[in-house]
């Protein structure tokens, strides 16, 4: 944390708060939920129905104009007459939140902490998953923690408010990292659904590449990378930083020490949207003194009716 006017140095901007968390309901809420119509008018409005799922439901006669994929060979073998297999309606679809808590998150040179903008995002999101009739689920890189299940409504929402709250107070025991995250939540996705990554740059170099297309062949994938205006910008200047162990002080009027400051925070920044923009991910830069929901646009919201 930079030792300056600008820096840090209020709880708030710190560690995240519960109560913080509930109040952003407002920005999600703020574009409005779409609206069914009460009047005889026809018009276009977005159903509550999300499609054929894959759950399985029953076999029954095949009629004209089914899809021929899903005829059920066995039922049609034994019976001697087509059959076709049904499948449960997809009536609530998961928004998936993956929070990356690697300790460079945990800083910040204005307004508030990296790791504090990316609960406060994901927080945004999960409201917005409630205004979408979504269900919610989040979940970070460990071996020891579940992930927070889905669920719909407030109730879902506030799951995940209290985990982000948590994770996002100080840097949590046991990160595994970022590629573990998204282990998981390859297993807990289903096709349609749609899926929030947040993470510093540093963490998407741990990740396979052939992962995220993986991720994207059957579900939206937002990635929003946590960035500070120190990172990308650093002034020709002597700074004077706040850390555990003290306090560090870096010339960065010093070329070498310049080059040294882009290596590790300006590039990684470079080369994580360069590998998200191969895999066809879409990426959004979030700096710590941005708006919270600023970046909402980007989440695939449907249009309000």
């Amino acid at each position: 944390m930079r030792d300056s006017d600008e820096a840090v140095d209020t709880e708030a901007g710190v560690r995240p708060a519960l109560a913080e968390l509930i109040a952003l309901r407002a920005s999600a809420t703020r574009q409005g939920a779409a609206r069914r119509a009460h009047t005889g008018l026809r018009q276009q409005a977005p159903s509550p129905l999300r499609g054929q799922g894959m759950e399985y439901a029953e076999s029954r006669e095949y009629v004209a104009g089914d899809d021929a994929r899903h005829i059920d060979w066995r039922v049609t073998a034994r019976t001697g007459r087509p059959h076709t297999k049904a499948f449960q309606t997809e009536r609530e679809r998961l928004t998936l939140l993956v929070a990356d808590t690697a300790p460079a998150l945990y800083v910040g040179s204005r307004v508030r902490f990296k790791s504090v903008q990316a609960a406060r995002a994901a927080a945004v999101a999960a409201w917005a998953a409630v205004v979408d009739g979504d269900r919610i689920a989040a979940l970070r890189g460990t071996h020891d923690e579940a992930p927070v299940p889905p669920a719909s409504g407030s109730r879902g929402a506030l799951r995940v408010l209290h985990a982000l709250a948590r994770w996002y107070a100080a840097p949590p025991a046991g990160d595994a990292g970022l590629a573990v995250a998204l282990d998981h939540a390859g297993r807990l996705l289903r096709p349609g659904a749609r899926l929030l990554v947040l993470a510093d740059a540093a963490s998407i170099a741990t990740v396979p590449t052939q992962r995220w297309p993986a991720l994207a062949a059957h579900n939206q994938v937002l990635v929003l990378l946590l960035t500070d205006p120190l990172e990308q910008a650093p002034p020709r200047a002597r700074l004077r930083f706040s850390a555990a162990s003290g306090r560090v002080e870096l010339d960065l009027r010093d070329a070498a020490q310049h080059a040294r400051w882009q290596a590790a925070f300006a590039e990684p920044i470079a080369r994580a949207q360069a590998t998200l923009r191969a895999a066809r991910i879409r990426c959004v830069l979030l700096s710590s003194e941005m708006p919270s929901d600023g970046w909402l646009p980007a989440f695939g919201r449907p249009k309000a009716a």
